[in-house]
């Protein structure tokens, strides 16, 4: 007993070393990518960054109001079509999980989600911008939404799985139809895992550049409509840090500085409504 004890103590602290060195490794790289954008960005973030487009080379001012709003235009869009579409396969997996096409819906779903974005960009340019015959707002939804649906797929089925059967039980035998129970009891008993995953979707979504080259391309102005280009903020950091104009550049580091400050937000929320009480 007493040569144990000592023992022990030690492996106990050497474990607690080494779990801290692990921490620190992984938080080191976060903490100075983020130290370093915000000392490249935050002298350039003023109220004229959030309200004014790019300004020709040379002039002073301007910002990325067109790439913010374009962002929110095009992220709205896929959600429309990416979140009905990622809950309502999770439903179907849920309440029929065991058939052949449940099981190729989750298989489709986890191969989606492993491709490359530069790839939906590549497809989405062939199925809408060619036919189209020009690059759209229209294209860039749809190729962030194809980014989106097997996120909220399988995130929302995994929530959906861990809703008690007694629920859905009791539902069922006071007489309640099927499609009522789930949408009363089952979706809304996960509607806190379900707003998470939604989240998170749309935390990935919003930094995507490579599918938006292919697709919406980009537009220096104010775009009025949704079949013709617009500007993103991820596309307007990736153009303006490779071109030769340092005005350029820094306004680039203010784009990402606010593009790491909204997904460092929406991942807050993400935790936030993942911490709730469920199936209350």
């Amino acid at each position: 007993m007493t040569f144990s004890s000592p023992f022990r103590s030690v492996k106990n602290l050497l474990m607690t070393l080494l779990m801290v060195a692990a921490t620190i490794a992984v938080l080191t790289p976060l903490g100075i990518i983020f130290l370093h954008i915000l000392k490249m960005g935050a002298s350039s973030l003023s109220f004229d960054f959030f309200t004014q487009i790019p300004k020709p080379t040379g002039e002073a001012g301007g910002g990325m109001a067109n790439g913010l709003i374009g962002s929110a235009v095009m992220i709205a869009m896929a959600g429309c079509i990416g979140l009905p579409v990622g809950v309502l396969g999770a439903v179907y997996l849920t309440e029929f999980g065991g058939s052949r096409l449940a099981t190729a819906i989750r298989f489709s779903a986890d191969v989606l989600a492993g491709i490359p974005s530069i790839i939906t960009g590549m497809v989405a340019y062939t199925l809408l911008v060619v036919p189209m015959k020009g690059f759209s707002a229209l294209a860039g939804a749809v190729s962030l939404a194809m980014i989106m649906i097997p996120i909220v797929l399988r995130t929302t089925e995994e929530q959906l799985k861990m809703v008690p059967g007694t629920l859905r039980e009791a539902s069922l035998a006071l007489g309640v139809p099927l499609w009522r129970t789930t949408l009363k009891v089952t979706l809304a008993s996960a509607r806190t895992g379900i707003i998470t995953g939604v989240l998170l979707a749309i935390a990935r979504v919003a930094g995507e550049t490579a599918p938006l080259l292919f697709t919406a391309l980009g537009n220096q102005f104010w775009s009025r409509k949704l079949t013709e280009p617009m500007a993103a903020l991820p596309l307007q950091i990736f153009s303006f840090a490779i071109a030769p104009y340092e005005d350029w550049h820094r306004l680039a580091w203010a784009g990402a500085l606010v593009l790491v400050g909204i997904m460092f937000t929406l991942n807050l929320a993400a935790r936030y409504f993942g911490r709730q009480k469920r199936y209350s």
